[in-house]
């Protein structure tokens, strides 16, 4: 049986935009075309805009659904204070945690700080997480 994670052609998750706040985020250069999940072949991706990661999908230890938030303290990207989360997030509503087994990096442009979660606000963070749980 093939691995549908670590073979063909990647899936792509799209981000669930307010459009409260898709202007705002648009300034920032974060537009639905600039803004997805990509998980395969081994790899995950995302991208926020002009803010990428990237890591092996070995890498993922575990997932967890978070929300609603306070879009306030959510909406675009924020590092936790408290444990260096990285968010990415165009929605209030709800999101996806991941966690690695090894800090990422993506926060800022030189790579310094890294992160051991990334919370995306994706539209099926349901179907994300499944597709991640595969690998666990």
């Amino acid at each position: 049986m093939t691995d549908d994670t670590t073979a063909g052609k990647p899936e792509r998750f799209t981000f669930d935009f307010d459009p409260r706040f898709a202007p705002l985020l648009s300034v920032l250069g974060i537009r639905p075309d600039t803004a997805g999940v990509l998980v395969g072949p081994g790899t995950l991706r995302v991208r926020f805009g002009p803010w990428v990661t990237e890591t092996p999908l070995a890498n993922v230890s575990g997932v967890e659904t978070t929300g609603p938030y306070s879009p306030f303290r959510a909406i675009g990207v924020h590092v936790s204070l408290a444990d260096r989360g990285l968010t990415f997030a165009t929605s209030a509503r709800k999101g996806l945690c991941v966690r690695f087994h090894e800090p990422i990096r993506g926060g800022e442009p030189l790579g310094l700080l890294r992160h051991p979660g990334l919370t995306v606000t994706v539209a099926d963070p349901a179907g994300l997480a499944e597709k991640l749980s595969r690998r666990l």
